[in-house]
């Protein structure tokens, strides 16, 4: 007799965990003279954890501090920095109460989606989208619903488009600085959207792990324009600590303690060295400033020669590391293209049906946060393969 599987069991996969294990298997199959597979695909940072962060917790580790359990919702030294970041970027006065540290962003889409929705809730998003919302929201029982957005709205959602729901939506993601588009939504049409949520009693989740990167928009948080917002961070991106497994969430009041029993049992608490680590990367501006200096360097040629290699049709990123391009002229299957490249000239990419799934054949992702020369060597392959 066969065994039930729950439904979780049939969430899809995150496709560009697929391609960095293609892209790694190609080039451990690449002889040590041969070219270097040039790593376009992945939102990891090139540049690692900032100094000081590290030598925090060198320093803890050399005096014996106890490194347990912490407090389910975090550190309070790093929760009140935290609270003091809002107040340096943002001019929000946040109590540390509505600070929770979690076990990275991804720790924290789970905790705010059980928090906030019910199985069967209904959830908006705008497609392109990160993946991970759509299938967390699924093993959760919950609902996604796709609001089809394109470079008429930069990608992001619109009030108009929510409009059209009926009935409105139990909640709505944004992400600005996006990913695959980094797109941003500029302060007026954040606040606008935040408006609509709070008229209709719809939860707004607001994804700001990029925050930080961002090249000319000014940033804006949602934690500004609405108390009921959750806000989710990470010190992974501009932080540039992504195997450090450390973000955080600005809760409304009303998800404090909820929240704090789910972490509880989900996570008990998250690292308690990382936690060190973060509270360090804070005074670590200068370097974390200057990895932002590259970024935008990487950025502004690939706008500039991507053309010029044969991906006319792009859209110019407001923020984050990633540059969204239409390839429809050049394939209908982006799988399929990423693959070729991959094999061909050893530029992994990563296949736009990773963020949308019904228009993303069409598109595919180059991230650009690795080394500034794999970019300029990434364009010069690119160039030279039709």
């Amino acid at each position: 007799m066969a065994l039930k599987t729950g439904r979780g069991a049939a969430a899809p996969g995150f496709l560009v965990m697929d391609v960095i294990a293609a892209a790694n298997a190609r080039q451990a199959a690449t002889p040590p003279d041969g070219p270097r597979v040039l790593r376009l695909e992945v939102g990891q940072p090139g540049t690692g954890a900032p100094a000081g962060a590290v030598a925090a917790v060198a320093a803890a580790l050399r005096d014996g501090a106890p490194l347990g359990y912490t407090e389910a919702l975090g550190l309070p030294a790093l929760r009140a920095r935290i609270a003091a970041h809002y107040r340096d970027w943002y001019g929000l006065s946040l109590p540390m109460a509505r600070i929770a540290v979690t076990f990275g962003a991804s720790g924290a889409f789970p905790l705010a989606f059980l928090a906030a929705f019910d199985p069967g809730d209904r959830i908006a998003l705008a497609a392109p989208f990160y993946p991970p919302y759509v299938n967390i929201l699924t093993a959760l029982g919950m609902r996604p619903v796709i609001v089809e957005a394109g470079p008429e709205t930069r990608f992001q959602p619109s009030v108009a488009a929510l409009d059209r729901l009926d009935p409105p939506p139990d909640g709505l993601i944004v992400a600005s600085p996006s990913n695959p588009s980094g797109s941003m939504l500029h302060p007026d049409e954040l606040a606008a959207l935040a408006a609509w949520c709070d008229a209709r009693g719809v939860r707004l989740i607001s994804d700001e792990i990029y925050h930080g990167l961002h090249y000319a928009q000014p940033l804006a948080s949602a934690a500004a324009y609405s108390p009921n917002t959750v806000v989710i961070n990470s010190f992974s991106k501009y932080f540039s600590m992504t195997g450090w497994r450390v973000g955080w969430m600005v809760l409304p009041e009303d998800l404090c303690r909820p929240v704090e029993r789910l972490a509880q049992n989900f996570f008990i608490s998250a690292p308690h060295v990382s936690q060190i680590a973060a509270l360090a990367a804070f005074d670590c501006t200068a370097e974390l400033q200057a990895n932002v200096a590259r970024y935008r360097a990487a950025r502004a040629h690939l706008v500039q020669a991507l053309p010029a290699a044969g991906f006319e049709r792009i859209a110019v990123p407001e923020g984050a590391f990633y540059l969204y391009a239409d390839i429809g002229a050049r394939s209908q299957d982006s799988v399929a293209f990423c693959a070729r490249m991959l094999a061909e000239i050893g530029v992994a990419a990563t296949p736009g049906v990773d963020f949308d799934r019904t228009r993303g054949q069409h598109f595919v992702r180059f991230s650009y946060c690795g080394p500034l020369a794999d970019i300029h060597a990434a364009v010069e392959r690119l160039a030279s393969w039709r």
